[in-house]
């Protein structure tokens, strides 16, 4: 696997930087052709907070924010973009604020809940939606959704890389998106995807944490 990864690196920032790989791949909701690998970002701590330094400047002197909700393990990066909007200056809309940082859980059929000490963090707030990957949009809505239920106001969505670019009328906050790619992104729908008509077998199930081989 690491000998097929290929560096990417963000014309925005050079040190926030993923891999990819091409092949068939399974995600929740869809095939795809292309593998991103973000473990440097999320977990390195100086690539996670040049990926956070970039993220926030969308929102660093326009957008009150109140909480991030971390979705796919982006839980370094939030807390450093927390830091970075809550600064004490001129510029920061949220100087001075204590942001907080919430993971939520997933209850039976995938769906979002907010356990009651936590749902304080999410009702009557503004709430920014931080994801690793979004391909097709489907978890960003299911994710809005579950925020809006718990009485949270989504303010912005933010991704490391996402293949959509606007969601619920919201701008999708990408450091990467499919045009970044030296090869051409495709997402299918598993009952219409072309490399299972050709009998090409799944190599391994991807998501926002990563990649496990079948």
């Amino acid at each position: 696997m690491e000998s097929r990864l290929q560096d990417i690196r963000s014309t925005r920032n050079p040190k926030a930087r993923i891999k990819i790989m091409q092949g068939h791949f399974a995600t929740t909701n869809s095939h795809v052709n292309v593998y991103i690998d973000m473990s440097t970002v999320k977990c390195r701590h100086n690539n996670a907070r040049e990926t956070a330094k970039t993220l926030a400047e969308r929102y660093i002197n326009t957008t009150p924010i109140d909480t991030i909700i971390c979705l796919d393990g982006t839980e370094v990066i939030a807390a450093f973009m927390a830091e970075i909007l809550a600064e004490n200056s001129m510029l920061s809309i949220n100087a001075g604020k204590n942001i907080s940082v919430v993971t939520p859980e997933y209850g039976a059929g995938g769906v979002i809940i907010f356990r009651d000490n936590n749902q304080r963090m999410v009702r009557h707030m503004q709430v920014l939606l931080l994801c690793a990957s979004t391909t097709t949009g489907t978890t960003i809505a299911q994710a809005v959704e579950c925020i809006n239920y718990y009485g949270g106001q989504v303010c912005g969505i933010a991704a490391i890389f996402s293949a959509v670019k606007e969601s619920h009328g919201l701008e999708v906050n990408a450091i990467f998106n499919s045009d970044d790619l030296p090869v051409k992104y495709e997402a299918y729908s598993p009952l219409d995807c072309p490399y299972c008509r050709q009998n090409m077998r799944i190599e391994a199930v991807v998501n926002g944490f990563g990649y496990s081989k079948i």
